[in-house]
């Protein structure tokens, strides 16, 4: 048995469908990722949070992506950052820097790494430092 259907009083107005996105606001609509990455599409070894520090001004041919990428890392920011403040994902992202490292328009600098274990000595060191306070 079916439950019985109920109607309104009043018909309910259609409306338009909504515009796609940029359309009649004066953005454009987003680039599809490969499009952003290029053809290649070749990654970097770099993880979340190499540094990346711009080497040069953008030049003329440089894509948005790249000037955007090339004007935040006047000083150094981490690729998670990067990725953050531009909207891309890391794959993406990687790709960008990629070629940008090759055409030397950015430096990576790996992130400090330390040790899992202190240095016996050194604990040592302190532990007879407060032993002597």
């Amino acid at each position: 048995m079916t439950p019985p259907q109920r109607r309104r009083r009043f018909p309910i107005k259609e409306e338009p469908p909504p515009k796609p996105a940029g359309e009649g606001t004066g953005k454009r609509p987003p680039e599809r990722l490969y499009v952003v990455a290029g053809p290649e599409g070749e990654r970097a070894d770099l993880d979340l949070v190499a540094l990346i520090v711009a080497r040069a001004d953008p030049p003329p041919s440089a894509t948005p992506e790249q000037t955007a990428i090339l004007r935040l890392s006047a000083a150094p920011i981490s690729v998670a950052e990067l990725s953050a403040y531009l909207s891309l994902p890391f794959s993406v992202m990687t790709v960008l820097l990629a070629e940008m490292l090759t055409a030397e328009l950015v430096q990576a600098r790996a992130s400090i790494v330390r040790q899992a274990l202190p240095d016996r000595s050194l604990l040592e060191a302190v532990m007879h430092g407060l032993q002597r306070l």
